[in-house]
């Protein structure tokens, strides 16, 4: 079975060129420049209705750091709402608490508000200071999916950590391998971290 591709894009010309050009998946960001935040309502709503395959959304109400206010949490579970009655495959965030661990609480919170919506936990993960910790907790609420590239800057650097990830997520969720991936370096990284999926916004050519 071939591997998951999934692309990040922030426009729906993009999401359609990646789709022809092989992506298995899409997602869908405002603002790449800062990591990505949550894309427009019309941006979600056309994409969606626009493709055949997947597409999840970014979940982030800025860029920055993943430590949100309470009026931020509340319009991130805004936007997940919008984005089940869009009809997304999926959504896509990452909280943390000021000491760099997961926030547990909110984040099982967000899992139970996208129910049945898919849910990537982002980069956020690479950020905390016990990455095979972080991920043994997201194991125990319900996250699908986790998007890393293992506390480096690419999937290349961080190989070891990802197949301890991976090691660690067993059947229960999968790790998308992100960092730096793209259509030229595929082969390489698919043989130093063998997975279901991987992330990139170059990961097809178009």
């Amino acid at each position: 079975m071939n591997p998951i591709k999934e692309v990040c894009v922030e426009s729906i010309q993009a999401a359609v060129l990646a789709a022809n050009a092989g992506a298995t998946r899409i997602e869908l960001c405002g603002d790449l420049s800062c990591g990505g935040t949550t894309p427009s309502y019309e941006t979600i709503k056309r994409t969606i209705e626009k493709l055949q395959i997947p597409v999840m959304v970014m979940i982030r109400p800025r860029g920055g750091d993943f430590c949100y206010t309470n009026d931020e949490f509340e319009m991130m579970r805004e936007d997940i709402r919008i984005c089940r009655e869009l009809g997304a495959s999926g959504v896509v965030f990452g909280l943390l608490n000021r000491d760099n661990t997961i926030d547990i609480k909110r984040t099982s919170d967000l899992v139970n508000l996208a129910h049945p919506l898919k849910v990537t936990f982002h980069k956020a993960i690479d950020s905390t200071k016990d990455i095979p910790l972080s991920v043994e907790q997201l194991k125990t609420i319900g996250v699908d999916r986790i998007l890393s590239s293992g506390g480096q800057t690419t999937a290349i650097e961080g190989f070891e950590m990802l197949r301890k990830m991976i090691e660690i997520a067993g059947d229960q969720l999968k790790i998308i391998v992100a960092g730096k991936v793209t259509w030229e370096n595929f082969d390489e990284v698919a043989r130093l971290v063998p997975a279901k999926e991987y992330h990139g916004r170059k990961l097809v050519k178009f």
